[in-house]
C-alpha cells in the first residue's frame, strides 16, 4: 500500500484497536487456478499469538477460497477499512488564496500480511465461534451464546464451514486525514465535515482533528 510518511501509522496497539473496532476484513489470495480470490468475513484478532498477532475467522466450505490452500499454507493479505469521506476544495483556505487545489478522499486502511492456514476440525472451530460470538454479543441486553443452540445442530453447521487462521507477518496502517494540509485548510475540513448531516462525515471530522499535526 502506498503510504506517504504523513499518513503512516506504525503504533501496534493503535492498529490492533482499529482492527478490533472494524473486524470485517477482505481476505485476498492468489492461486494458479482461481486467480485472485477475495472473501469478506468477520475476524477475531488474537493479540498474543505471535509478535504481530493472529487473525482467526471462517467461511463457507462451498466458498472457492476453501480450495485455495493446496499446501500447508499460502501467502495472503487482509484489508480492513474504517470511516471515509469526500473532501471538497471549497473547504480549503488555500482555495480562496490561489485556487490551486483539487478534491481528495480521507480514509483509514490497514493491511495485514501473513501465512494463511485452513482448519476444519471442531476443536478449532467451536472455540473460534464462541469467541466471535462473545465479541459481538457483549453488552446486549440478552447475549446469545453458541451453547444456546442444540449441540447436534452446531456440529452440523460446523461441517459446512472452514476455519481461517492468518499469522500476521507484517502490518501496514494508513490514516489519510488531511495531515498534509495547512492548519487553515484542516480547520476548514473539520468544520465542513462537522456540519454534514452524515454521521460518517462527522466521525471523519473528529479523526481529522485528532490527527492534526503538532503545532496546530
Amino acid at each position: 500500500m502506498y503510504i506517504p510518511s504523513s499518513f503512516a501509522e506504525r503504533d501496534l496497539p493503535t492498529i490492533f484497536a482499529f482492527i478490533e473496532a472494524h473486524p470485517l476484513g477482505a481476505l485476498v489470495t492468489s492461486t494458479p487456478d482461481e486467480g485472485l480470490l477475495a472473501t469478506h468475513l468477520p475476524l477475531v484478532l488474537d493479540r498474543t499469538a505471535g509478535p504481530n498477532g493472529t487473525l482467526i475467522g471462517h467461511f463457507a466450505r462451498a466458498n472457492p477460497h476453501s480450495r485455495c490452500v493446496t499446501g500447508e499454507t499460502v501467502d495472503a493479505m487482509v484489508i480492513f477499512t474504517g470511516p471515509d469521506a469526500y473532501i471538497t476544495p471549497e473547504w480549503y483556505a488555500t482555495k480562496r488564496e490561489h485556487g490551486r487545489v483539487v478534491p481528495t478522499w480521507n480514509y483509514i486502511a490497514v493491511h495485514a500480511y501473513g501465512a494463511l492456514r485452513l482448519h476444519d476440525d471442531p476443536q478449532f472451530l467451536r472455540p473460534h465461534l464462541e469467541a466471535l460470538t462473545r465479541q459481538h454479543e457483549a453488552g446486549r441486553p440478552r447475549e446469545w451464546q453458541v451453547s444456546d443452540a442444540p449441540d447436534e445442530f452446531i456440529a452440523q453447521q460446523m461441517k459446512a464451514i472452514v476455519g481461517v487462521e492468518l499469522r500476521i507477518d507484517r502490518l501496514e496502517g494508513k490514516w489519510k486525514m488531511s495531515q498534509n494540509r495547512s492548519q487553515a485548510d484542516i480547520d476548514g475540513v473539520v468544520q465542513g465535515l462537522g456540519e454534514s448531516q452524515a454521521p460518517k462525515d462527522r466521525m471523519v471530522a473528529a479523526i481529522v482533528q485528532q490527527r492534526r499535526p503538532a503545532g496546530g
